[in-house]
């Protein structure tokens, strides 16, 4: 039993150890594939498809195990929009695709992100666990572009070699929130109230990330 317990012990105490040194200063290339969302409104909805999304973005460790980034990601998608009634003026039908042959957009995300590696410095391959917050920059077809809130949340596993060089492979979950518009309410006292709708996308994604560790030669 004793030897159990030290095990145990020997376990919990390898999950503190460092994973990369305190004051590391990283600069990453993401490249990922990221999966389509639909995305609904009162009278249509719209469709983010999938595509390739890819970014960099600087790392620094605050922490052994922990880090902050400042990171820039781009997903060049199309972004066809579909009307739930029939337009009998514009011969669209209902679940015709309103904006045909002009339905390319992109999203840009600016986002900082904290992360945590559980793993020891002689570890080659360690987890982590991620989540970020910032703004997206929405392209869309037809109303230019737009920026809202977006938030991310990521994990995966570190692969580090004897170089500077190291790569992640990673799973991510993506979301912005756009005002598309208002829904209205009536008040006893105040008549309708407009109070603005939002609709937001969820997209999750695979990737990969090398990273340069600018402080190891």
């Amino acid at each position: 039993m004793k030897k159990y317990h030290l095990l145990i012990v020997v376990f919990l105490f390898s999950l503190t150890m460092s994973a990369q040194s305190q004051g590391a200063f990283l600069l990453n290339l993401y490249g990922g594939y990221t999966f389509s969302d639909k995305v609904d409104f009162d009278s249509s909805y719209a469709k983010v498809e999938d595509g390739f999304e890819y970014g960099a973005g600087f790392e620094y460790f605050i922490m052994d195990n922990a880090s902050i980034e400042l990171k820039y990601n781009r997903l060049d998608t199309k972004m066809p929009l579909y009307t739930k009634v029939a337009l009998p003026g514009f011969g669209i039908p209902a679940g015709g695709q309103v904006n045909a042959g002009d339905d390319k957009g992109a999203i840009n995300y600016i986002l900082a992100d904290y992360t945590y590696y559980f793993g020891s410095s002689s570890q080659k391959a360690v987890p982590f666990l991620g989540a970020g917050a910032g703004i997206s920059i929405l392209e869309s077809p037809q109303s230019g572009s737009g920026t809202y809130f977006a938030w991310e949340i990521k994990g995966g596993v570190k692969i580090k070699t004897d170089s500077p060089v190291s790569i992640s492979l990673n799973a991510y979950l993506q979301s912005m929130s756009a005002a598309v518009g208002y829904d209205y309410y009536w008040d006893y006292y105040w008549g309708p109230v407009a109070v603005t709708d939002y609709a937001s996308t969820f997209q999750f994604g695979l990737g990969a990330v090398v990273s340069f560790n600018l402080n190891k030669k």
